[in-house]
């Protein structure tokens, strides 16, 4: 891609407005000062001394990050919190975010707010080691007065927005923000605008909207899964809609309703990196192209792009600038 569609595509960005449905999540990272390791009196156990707390909003919230880093004119996040210190965090963290409207973002009383808590040993010069994460989840299914706030959000949301984004990030059907009653409402308006949807269980039953996925989510999909390329190409015939697929370091795949399939593949990589991330990214830049008027092809491009920049962040699940992105494409072609 040169500058010239690059900028006219991204110009768009500004007036966009995209909802962004899904499981949101306080990431806190707990930087820990190794130099400053003490023994514990009542245990005997090594104690962590955390020097520093950063907290940011995680899972369907670096989706929302992504797109506030492009600019985007409006972001409406629809999930919940819990009315806990994590949720305070993550309540506030959203709505500092340039763009957000919170409207449709939801304190619940019978939730625990989703939380990430990620210890790093910070080492000078060298980059953070992780050690053992601690997850906050529930384990129980989500209310039905919360689905119902939920869904009516998404009926209320899909008339006014050029997309919608959905991401089902939890393990446990009904447990989320993605539930029955969320999938019945997203058939409802699947054809009012553009919305595309993941989820870590695969997208089996979900409604005809655009898909994204990696290799093994299409292949519980996929009859006769052979090549991701052919798979894909069926399945955007069979739903009528984009398909994409995420290959890792084969790039991606996108194919159109009619089966045309195209694919870009992943920028070269320079030092070492971390891959979480990436596929928010993806899926942030694949919308945000795609509702300012953009290709496939064109759509690969900046999506790979937004990824590369990504990955090579250490320490944080990062987002990636329009500039960046800009640089990097630039450097490409160059």
């Amino acid at each position: 891609m040169d500058s010239d569609p690059f900028q006219h595509i991204t110009d768009q960005y500004a007036n966009l407005r995209i909802a962004v449905v899904g499981d949101y999540s306080c990431d806190r990272y707990l930087e820990i000062d190794p130099d400053k390791k003490e023994t514990s009196i009542e245990t005997g156990l090594p104690v962590h001394n955390v020097t520093r707390v950063r907290a940011q909003p995680g899972a369907s919230g670096t989706v929302l990050n992504n797109l506030a880093a492009l600019g985007v004119g409006e972001l409406w996040p629809v999930g919940f919190c819990g009315c806990d210190g994590e949720g305070y965090e993550l309540y506030r963290a959203l709505e500092q975010t340039p763009g957000v409207r919170m409207k449709y973002f939801f304190e619940s009383e019978d939730q625990r707010t989703f939380t990430y808590c990620k210890p790093l040993l910070m080492h000078p010069g060298q980059p953070p080691e992780e050690l053992n994460r601690l997850d906050s989840k529930n384990w129980h299914p989500t209310p039905t007065t919360l689905q119902h706030q939920l869904a009516n959000a998404v009926r209320s949301l899909a008339k006014d927005v050029n997309a919608v984004i959905v991401l089902d990030q939890v393990d446990t059907p009904e447990t989320g923000v993605v539930t029955r009653s969320m999938l019945e409402a997203l058939d409802e308006v699947r054809d009012t605008c553009l919305i595309i949807g993941d989820s870590r269980r695969g997208l089996k039953d979900w409604p005809a909207i655009i898909y994204k996925m990696n290799a093994d989510e299409l292949a519980q999909l996929s009859v006769e899964f052979n090549e991701p390329s052919i798979a894909a190409s069926a399945l955007a015939r069979q739903t009528g809609q984009l398909v994409f697929v995420s290959l890792s370091e084969n790039g991606i795949v996108g194919a159109d309703a009619n089966g045309n399939v195209e694919q870009r593949p992943a920028l070269p990589v320079s030092g070492e990196i971390d891959i979480v991330g990436a596929g928010d990214a993806v899926m942030a830049n694949l919308t945000t192209a795609l509702a300012a008027g953009a290709s496939t092809g064109q759509s690969l491009e900046l999506a790979n792009a937004a990824a590369s920049v990504v990955i090579h962040k250490l320490g944080t699940t990062g987002a990636a600038s329009l500039t960046e992105i800009k640089n990097l494409i630039t450097n490409q072609l160059n």
